[in-house]
């Protein structure tokens, strides 16, 4: 059984759309959009536009106040899909009456996962966590005592291709909107990073593109680096080289050993992988070609 995540207090906020969307840059984009906002009797509580000179490429972020528009979702999508053709746009509209939904991965180190279970529980930002997937069980009390689901599914040699068959399907029953890596110890398959493009999140700990792979951190001990930092970025077929989304770092000193390294790097992982999974389900992140727009 699936299950279904514990429920939670919901505060109260009104309703807002949130439109992004990117396109080739010319005259009377913005102006274009916020006419079409403004004709349906909305307003826009928050602005974010940005121009990139070289491949003269446009991005922008609209939060949009629904309260008084006379449009669900769909039907606003309908009536913006003319102006969004005209520019030949990139678009999507979510709504905050729909909270991103996710599904967690990891193996034995608890700090990530712990740290996104307190920000659920405390609503630190919206969204939905609706179970917890791992390769070993030693993590199986601290989930389930939160009313989530947990599921145990082995990653062997013999059955790997089995396991991830099984992780895909729970991520589509689920109705999953992304799969965040709370540093799950496995690489998944090419396959399923292709079909989910865009919707696996992952915790690297080093800062990409340094010392990606495996033991980043006696890489960074045997260079002798001055600092380290951690990586949280979109899963891609090419292991650690996926579009960035947030990245942060600190200073270490000579004397520190590696297990010193592991223990600091703990509190980075934690925070940037938050903040990356506060952009992302918050429409926050445009992805264009191995580089990512971020509004904060």
């Amino acid at each position: 059984m699936l299950g279904r995540p514990a429920a939670r207090p919901v505060v109260s906020m009104s309703p807002t759309f949130t439109l992004t969307a990117s396109c080739p840059d010319q005259v009377g984009i913005i102006a274009a959009v916020s006419g079409f906002i403004a004709q349906a009797g909305a307003s826009i509580t928050e602005a974010s536009q940005h121009s990139d000179p070289v491949t003269g490429h446009f991005f922008m972020r609209y939060e949009i106040s629904a309260e008084n528009l006379p449009f669900t979702k769909v039907s606003f999508q309908d009536a913006l899909r003319p102006l969004a053709e005209r520019f030949g746009m990139d678009w999507a509209v979510s709504s905050s009456a729909t909270p991103c939904r996710v599904l967690a991965l990891v193996s034995k180190q608890d700090h990530c996962l712990a740290d996104l279970l307190y920000r659920w529980r405390r609503q630190d930002f919206a969204f939905d966590l609706v179970g917890v997937i791992s390769n070993h069980e030693d993590l199986r009390q601290d989930v389930e005592q939160l009313g989530l689901p947990y599921h145990h599914v082995p990653v062997t040699p013999e059955e790997r291709t089995a396991a991830f068959e099984r992780i895909e399907k729970m991520f589509e029953d689920t109705r999953a909107d992304v799969m965040v890596l709370a540093r799950y110890m496995q690489i998944l398959p090419a396959a399923l990073c292709a079909r989910l493009s865009g919707r696996i999140i992952n915790i690297h700990h080093s800062f990409l593109p340094s010392f990606a792979g495996a033991n980043p951190y006696r890489q960074a001990y045997e260079r002798g680096v001055k600092i380290i930092g951690a990586t949280c970025h979109y899963v891609t077929e090419e292991l650690d080289a996926g579009p960035i989304i947030e990245q942060d770092v600190m200073r270490v000193h000579h004397g520190d050993s590696v297990e010193r390294m592991i223990a600091l790097g703990r509190d980075v992982e934690r925070a940037v992988l938050a903040r990356g999974l506060r952009y992302h389900v918050q429409d926050r992140v445009l992805v264009h070609g191995n580089k990512t727009v971020v509004f904060p």
